[in-house]
């Protein structure tokens, strides 16, 4: 959890320069996300500022990719690696 912190903060404060080398419109990342790589969604969340932070990952190619769009629908990539594992949902009764 420390990490995921630690890397939305970096993109919290990213300098427009590298942002920009980052970011593209939503549907252009999907599509490359997805014929490139095999990556669909596999989680979302809402940040407080607004933004949707979501990680896409491939089981067949075994990356990942979080990314976080903007209200104006620009997503930037602000992670992404290799050895993707997913895990079930938490028994019931649980919070997770």
């Amino acid at each position: 959890m420390k990490n995921l912190i630690a890397v939305l903060a970096v993109a919290a404060f990213a300098t427009p320069a590298l942002a920009s080398e980052n970011c593209a419109l939503r549907p252009v990342v999907l599509e490359h996300l997805a014929s490139k790589y095999s990556e669909s969604i596999r989680s979302i969340g809402l940040m407080e500022n607004g933004a949707v932070l979501e990680m896409f990952a491939s089981a067949s190619t075994g990356t990942w990719t979080m990314l976080v769009t903007g209200p104006d629908g620009v997503t930037c990539l602000i992670a992404s690696g290799v050895s993707f594992e997913g895990f079930l949902p938490p028994p019931e009764g649980i919070d997770g």
